[in-house]
């Protein structure tokens, strides 16, 4: 599990200034490298390669960087509103925090900064014949650099802010929450089976701020209560809305007052997360069936490729009884219960789909295929297949489709 600072050190690498940052520290320090091997490179050299030979290079760099930049940011903004109106703006922030782009962007303007550094120290002839060799050299790996992003960067242009690239990114990251669930059950804490159990002794800790639960620091948790010989509840979880009179969680111990450091074990913020909270992936794919159901767009074969990709990620849910070793043995955790992520994916699809008969078939397939996976899936799949078909029902005046719809749905209690 991660802890509270190494999960702010995750989000804060998906920031694309971070990797500008970096590229440009890089820039600074490279014309600084030449003086520093300047020493190593006969004279010789450099007066075979000639005084003006990088300065040109350079100021064709700086020039062409600059627009090449400014378009690929356009190319940018542009991508991410056709992924906000046509897909969801929850979507968006997985683009925003794309590699790809982040490279590229970093590298056009790491390359820009790199020219106009190399050419300042130039004029101002800190280069020795054997420095400007190592100039020389360091552009041309530069250039080298730049064409093998640019390639790249032309084949990412050609899917940046369609739907299906981004249904992609979205599936994947719900895949990754859902294996993390897997991985690291109850947080590698005790199984709180249900809110019920916490014993009736526990104090609740709740907090004035309001906002939703992005990240929860268990080892931070495990180390307090060991400090303070108490046993902690988590009541919500990662995904939950809180405010003041909603528990964070509850305390079990002899004169245990929640202090500061207990409470920055959860992590707040103004939107939800992807990272723990799987059923926030399975909601933003549902968001992406939706758009695709409205009347404006009417595109029902997108909706049927996200129910597809809705049962790739619940079928990958962990089975019934599955047990794993505790870690952190003063820490209860709830677990996200199965017909929770039936209804984030499900119940607005049939409820947007209701009038589609070809949407309402594709829901009761992959109602009949998750229905294999175990006792708790079946219970799940015949509550909302019984839902989706009435209703399919109240919407759809072909009876024909109706019948077909209660014959594919019968399969279900075979």
């Amino acid at each position: 599990m991660l802890t509270k600072w190494s999960w702010k050190l995750l989000q804060l690498s998906r920031k694309l200034w971070v990797r500008t940052s970096l590229f440009t520290v890089l820039a600074f320090f490279t014309p600084v490298l030449g003086v520093l091997l300047s020493d190593v490179i006969p004279d010789s050299v450099g007066v075979a390669i000639g005084n003006d030979a990088a300065e040109k290079i350079l100021t064709i760099l700086a020039t062409s960087m600059l627009t090449v930049t400014t378009f690929s940011l356009s190319v940018m903004v542009v991508a991410f509103n056709a992924a906000s109106a046509g897909v969801s703006p929850r979507a968006t922030r997985l683009l925003m925090a794309d590699s790809t782009t982040q490279n590229a962007l970093a590298t056009f303007i790491g390359s820009f900064l790199f020219s106009i550094v190399g050419l300042v120290l130039l004029s101002a002839d800190v280069y020795g014949p054997s420095g400007r060799v190592v100039l020389f050299i360091l552009t041309i790996a530069v250039i080298l650099l730049i064409v093998v992003t640019i390639l790249i960067w032309i084949e990412h242009l050609s899917s940046l802010g369609r739907v299906g690239e981004t249904a992609n990114r979205v599936e994947d990251q719900a895949y990754k929450a859902v294996k993390h669930s897997e991985n690291h059950p109850w947080f590698d804490a005790n199984q709180l089976s249900s809110l019920d159990d916490i014993p009736e002794n526990a104090s609740a800790v709740c907090t004035r701020e309001i906002g939703y639960i992005e990240h929860i620091d268990v080892n931070a948790l495990q180390s307090w209560a060991t400090e303070h010989n108490a046993n902690i509840y988590i009541a919500s979880l990662p995904g939950a809305f809180i405010h003041k009179d909603r528990p964070l969680m509850w305390l079990t111990g002899s004169n245990v007052q929640p202090d500061q450091l207990l409470l920055k074990a959860f992590s707040l913020s103004d939107y939800r997360s992807f990272d723990q909270d799987p059923r926030f992936g399975l909601m933003v794919l549902a968001e992406i069936a939706s758009k695709a159901l409205s009347p404006a767009v009417n595109d029902p074969g997108t909706a049927i490729e996200i129910i597809g990709r809705g049962v790739r990620v619940i079928s990958n849910w962990p089975p019934e009884n599955f047990q794993k070793d505790v870690i952190y043995d003063r820490v209860w955790a709830p677990d996200v219960r199965l017909d929770e992520l039936f209804g984030d994916f499900f119940t607005a699809i049939a409820r947007d789909g209701a009038g589609h008969i070809e949407i309402h078939i594709r829901l009761q397939k992959a109602f009949l295929a998750l229905a294999g996976y175990g006792t708790e899936f079946k219970r799940c799949a015949r509550e909302h297949a019984a839902a989706a078909l009435a209703r399919a029902e109240l919407a759809i005046n072909h009876q024909p489709d109706i019948a077909l719809l209660r014959r594919l749905n019968k399969q279900l209690d075979d």
